[in-house]
């Protein structure tokens, strides 16, 4: 099994691609070894000492580290976890782990065009920086979103959110006044 590494503007975060699936839809986060127990490969990423994150997706895995780290120490052992994982043959998440964002028929009309905006022009963009990005809510003009992955923490995602994905809500949907953060 060959998987690609990639770097991301989060630099504590490290985008792994092993060349096969990881989920067949949505995402999944683990901020800790106790939230990964419902996933094998989770769970053995984080038997690897510094390791902080993990978010899985369809087709990578992003690895936050802690800064006492460097990644020419934990890549390797990263590589290999995730190696075993697929020689073992178990289930990636246990079922019904993962987020999506799908609009449901209670909400408005404007969270529906603003779900269907972050999905098709925000979610692409953010998944090539190894992370995600999800709807939180809307109330009086605010946007309230959480980043996920390689964007949770990085030093430029507040930049993302204010001068990318708030001018093109704003554009779009003129009821939208502000893009913000959810608090973690």
């Amino acid at each position: 099994m060959f998987i690609q590494t990639e770097e991301t503007p989060n630099p504590n975060t490290l985008k792994f691609i092993p060349g096969v699936q990881v989920l067949e839809e949505g995402t999944v986060e683990f901020k800790d070894n106790v939230s990964a127990k419902s996933s094998n490969l989770a769970s053995l990423i984080f038997s690897v000492n510094g390791v902080e994150r993990v978010f899985l997706a369809t087709e990578f895995v992003s690895v936050t580290k802690s800064n006492k780290y460097t990644w020419e120490i934990l890549k390797p052992l990263i590589l290999t976890a995730i190696m075993d994982h697929y020689a073992s043959g178990k289930e990636v998440v246990e079922k019904n782990q993962t987020n999506t964002d799908v609009s449901s028929d209670e909400d408005t009309e404007v969270v529906k065009q603003i779900k269907e905006l972050i999905d098709q022009r925000v979610r692409p963009a953010v998944a090539m920086d190894g992370g995600d990005i999800s709807f939180c809510s809307f109330e009086d003009g605010v946007v309230t979103l959480q980043m996920k992955g390689a964007c949770a923490g990085c030093p430029s995602s507040t930049a993302t959110l204010k001068m990318g994905i708030e001018n093109m809500l704003r554009h779009y949907i003129p009821e939208v006044v502000e893009v913000k953060a959810a608090e973690l």
